[in-house]
């Protein structure tokens, strides 16, 4: 029943959005000069799919997790993307795709082996990783691989409908703080 609702969410997003992704795309150019971020990310039973974000780091930055990047790597116009969490937006693409949900656990890295180890043990594989979960309204980041995939299972095992459009709320209302970046 998710599915639906993902479809029809990300097609609205994308079309409503569809000024302000331009807006972020031009500063985004001015910034960096590459507004759009591709990232390879292990998906639904552990396979690779292409995340789409705004770019909120300097082009060349290391392709680590977010906690593991210095904080000099984020750009002005990114660091406002982070804190607003417009940067997540161009992922509407990629639920519209079927590769991700707008609830689910947040999509990590190839080489994040203490999290894949953690999450493969829980089953979290068995869903398709989300634009939000109840791990980032809580404030929990990839930081704290065990954690994390513990409130991803959690979520996977009391997910209702109630439970996805709470989270879908407490993410648009600015709950969470995002992931955290080396100070």
């Amino acid at each position: 029943m998710t599915r639906i609702f993902d479809v029809i969410f990300s097609i609205l997003g994308l079309l409503f959005a569809a000024p302000v992704l331009l807006a972020i795309y031009i500063a985004g150019l001015f910034d960096t000069g590459s507004p759009l971020f591709l990232q390879e990310r292990m998906g639904r039973r552990k396979k690779p799919f292409v995340l789409v974000k705004f770019r909120t780091m300097a082009v060349g930055t290391a392709s680590v997790a977010t906690h593991l990047a210095a904080s000099a790597s984020v750009t002005r116009v990114g660091a406002f993307l982070r804190r607003t969490k417009l940067d997540e937006l161009p992922q509407l693409w990629n639920v519209l795709k079927g590769e991700m949900s707008l609830v689910g656990p947040r999509p990590n890295l190839f080489n994040q082996d203490e999290l894949i180890a953690e999450r493969e043990a829980l089953g979290v594989y068995g869903v398709r990783p989300g634009i939000t979960g109840l791990a980032q309204v809580a404030g929990i980041d990839m930081s704290t691989p065990k954690l994390l995939a513990e409130t991803d299972a959690r979520m996977m095992r009391e997910m209702s409908m109630g439970l996805y459009f709470k989270l879908i709320f407490q993410t648009v209302a600015g709950k969470g703080s995002g992931d955290r970046v080396i100070r």
